[in-house]
């Protein structure tokens, strides 16, 4: 079901006269982005007769219709043997080098990519249902993968060059990019793309993929809905930010919600949403507003709930401080190996604010802000799923008390490669049982976990 071949390399023997290009309806969308001997002869024809000045000032509809007549004319003066499929192609990724991204624009459209890593002008893959392929686009060089990287680069008013060899940015559409280049990186320049979701998932379709059961689901709802201070752990590409996005469906349309971010992902639906962005310094090192400066503010805004995408660094205290002064319902995510590791970061996270707190005091702020920490992770299968669920049960002298909620078990593999196991809850009274029975769904939670309601005292 989830497993995808490996597409093979497609080597060329060199011919003698130019080859034509391949028919863009016969191959993938990034095998007609790469160049042939003779659309770089066109190309570099187009470039010379267009310049890049007008070519931004000429919408894109106008400049593919004018790239598209000059793609025919030069072919009819050069003696090249094209069909109109493949002048379209083509021209179709001439404005995309002209005005987007080049050879990566089709990637970007391709609804089934979720990540796009260049690893250097030969070596290009994407992310598809979490298995990673390598694809058959090449660029044609170092500079040719440095052009791309620098125009992101200059569409956020930031450079990239020896001098800047890393950039984080965002473009247009949210998708987040990394970028490193040589001399740092020894293949070459490497651009990372992780895109952006305009798929909104919500909880019910996290049960139909197997992310989770409809028992844990419905136990998650509840918790969101009841207003817990939530935090997600997992790794790069564990599904931590788009369960985000599900759980905060739940939140009531008539709360504030105020959402601080590297590069905004979230995708609230909720219309009283203010979304906050982290500001890097510019090229001076000055002017930079870091997620603890925006946690801070976010706290003088009469937020109802702050969720900040993810706590990297002393923002985390602030973060505990704004959930223990009556933000219930806050939530974020966190890098970490599971569950339990995530309250050890946060912990170290708190250090790293420089306050002379003892260690003590440390861990009984975070037992009492956080009420439940949800681990997700993508198993080997490419699927993923909700592997844990802790609530923080409080202190045990100088260690926070946990309990598990929920857990999957493994229990095999089945015949297309896909894991089979189950989401088992641990029959377990939480700790913030008081508070769902406040908003009354304390007996519709204990159902979840397989626990009979209490008795009517």
């Amino acid at each position: 079901m989830f497993q995808f071949g490996r597409k093979s390399d497609q080597k060329s023997e060199a011919p003698a006269p130019p080859p034509p290009l391949t028919a863009a309806a016969e191959v993938a969308p990034e095998e007609a982005a790469r160049p042939t001997s003779a659309g770089d002869l066109i190309r570099d024809q187009v470039f010379q007769r267009i310049e890049p000045a007008v070519a931004v000032r000429l919408g894109k509809a106008d400049l593919t219709l004018r790239v598209d007549e000059l793609v025919a004319t030069i072919a009819n003066e050069q003696r090249l043997l094209l069909n109109q499929i493949e002048q379209h192609a083509l021209a179709a990724s001439i404005v995309d080098e002209m005005i987007g991204l080049g050879a990566l624009e089709p990637l970007l459209r391709d609804p089934t990519v979720t990540d796009i890593l260049v690893n250097g002008p030969r070596m290009t893959y994407v992310e598809r249902r979490g298995k990673l392929d390598l694809t058959s686009l090449q660029f044609r060089n170092d500079a040719h993968v440095l052009h791309v990287a620098q125009r992101i680069a200059s569409s956020v008013g930031r450079r990239v060059d020896e001098s800047s060899p890393m950039l984080d940015a965002r473009l247009a559409d949210g998708s987040r990019v990394n970028v490193i280049i040589p001399p740092l990186s020894l293949k070459g320049p490497c651009i990372s793309i992780r895109k952006f979701s305009r798929t909104m998932m919500d909880l019910a379709k996290f049960v139909q993929i197997g992310t989770m059961s409809g028992e844990l689901a419905h136990a998650l709802e509840i918790m969101a809905h009841c207003r817990l201070n939530i935090l997600i752990s997992g790794g790069t590409g564990s599904g931590k930010t788009t369960l985000m996005n599900a759980l905060s469906r739940v939140i009531d349309p008539g709360e504030r919600i105020i959402t601080i971010e590297d590069a905004a992902e979230l995708q609230l639906q909720q219309p009283h949403v203010i979304q906050l962005e982290t500001r890097p310094p510019n090229v001076e090192g000055r002017g930079q507003v870091s997620q603890r400066d925006l946690v801070r503010n976010a706290l003088r805004m009469r937020p109802d709930r702050i969720i900040v995408g993810e706590v990297r660094g002393s923002e985390a205290f602030d973060m505990m401080q704004a959930m223990n002064t009556g933000h219930n319902g806050s939530m974020s995510t966190i890098h970490s190996n599971s569950a339990r590791d995530a309250l050890a970061r946060i912990e170290n996270m708190v250090l790293m604010a420089n306050i002379a707190i003892p260690m003590r005091a440390i861990r009984a702020q975070i037992a009492s802000a956080i009420d439940v920490v949800i681990h997700t992770e993508r198993m080997r299968d490419g699927v993923r799923r909700v592997t844990e669920v802790l609530q923080i049960a409080g202190m045990e002298e100088d260690i926070i008390s946990l309990g598990t909620l929920f857990t999957y078990k493994y229990q095999g593999e089945n015949i297309d490669g896909t894991l089979r196991g189950s989401f088992e809850p641990t029959r377990v009274r939480p700790r913030f049982l008081p508070r769902l029975d406040y908003f009354g769904l304390g007996a519709a939670f204990l159902q979840t976990l397989g626990l009979p309601e209490p008795e009517a005292s």
